[in-house]
């Protein structure tokens, strides 16, 4: 009994008082008292089961409802959600993002521009837009920023390049490469350049360029080799132009992060595609990759690939 009034979060008098109240109600006893600890009658094991019942079938109607809930509300979510994107996170995921949210609120309207992550947080912090997905996200006094996904780093090469035929590669076997790199005003050259001192790793920096695709363009020339994020360059890997290799450095990754900013008040919309793309972090690591667009993505105002 007193367990019972535990987990139903009453005093174990209230508990006995409503046992009582009960078999005064149904004229029946429903403990055999004379026994310790406590058992159930006859009686009491019928009501146990039809109890049972009752909360099993307020289960499955609470489910009934919330599915028709959820049913009615996907004509309800109108409006338009504006979005700023990195190049690289825009161009391999907003297609899919696109069908994704298509499918669950088709009056709603997802516009999507591609920026240089300054300019995404520049866009969050004037309100041009309501999201902004980029690498290595930071909060400030007017930035919230919400983890999203961290993607794996592998080692693009040329298919004629030694790595080619390696499954994998330790760091220190990049010592003295031609190095393919990124611009030295983002975030992932800086915290690529901390990690190959941390490794003692000197490599040799040929070309530096701000977008993932120019990157991979030099690397499937022969210029040199680079350090990629693995989702970015699949496209590249089926055509035959890329080779990447995995990097026995467990602890190098991208996090890539939603924008916003603080005090924001999200249309409903706007809302619906924050919690698309928050429901999709118990996705990891597989992120989905498997399937593909069938929408175009509206709003876009360029190509590249800048991270």
């Amino acid at each position: 009994m007193s367990r019972g009034a535990e987990r139903c979060g009453v005093s174990q008098s209230a508990a006995s008082q409503h046992v009582q109240e009960v078999e005064r109600r149904l004229g029946v006893a429903l403990f055999d008292r004379s026994k310790r600890p406590l058992d159930l009658t006859a009686a009491g094991r019928l009501y146990a089961d039809f109890c049972r019942d009752v909360l099993r079938r307020e289960e499955e109607l609470t489910h009934v409802l919330e599915s028709m809930k959820v049913e009615s509300l996907k004509g309800d979510v109108e409006g338009a959600v504006r979005v700023v994107s990195i190049y690289s996170t825009g161009l391999s995921e907003m297609g899919r993002l696109q069908e994704e949210f298509s499918l669950r609120y088709p009056t709603a309207q997802l516009l999507v521009e591609y920026m240089r992550p300054d300019q995404v947080y520049e866009a969050v912090r004037n309100d041009a837009a309501d999201l902004g997905l980029v690498s290595y996200p930071e909060s400030s006094r007017e930035i919230a920023a919400i983890p999203w996904r961290s993607e794996e780093m592998q080692v693009a090469v040329p298919p004629a390049h030694p790595f080619a035929d390696r499954a994998a590669v330790y760091p220190a076997d990049l010592n003295g490469q031609d190095f393919i790199a990124f611009d030295e005003d983002l975030s992932i050259r800086r915290e690529l350049d901390r990690y190959l001192r941390a490794q003692g790793i000197e490599v040799k920096t040929v070309m530096h360029f701000d977008s993932i695709l120019m990157i991979k363009e030099a690397v499937g020339l022969g210029r040199g080799i680079s350090i990629l994020p693995a989702r970015t360059m699949q496209a590249e890997i089926a055509q035959g132009r890329i080779v990447a290799v995995k990097l026995n450095a467990p602890d190098l990754v991208r996090p890539v992060g939603i924008v916003h900013r603080k005090r924001k008040k999200f249309n409903r919309a706007a809302q619906a595609f924050l919690d698309l793309l928050v429901g999709e972090r118990a996705d990891e690591p597989g992120n989905r990759n498997g399937r593909e667009s069938r929408e175009p993505v509206s709003g876009v105002n360029g190509v590249g690939g800048v991270l």
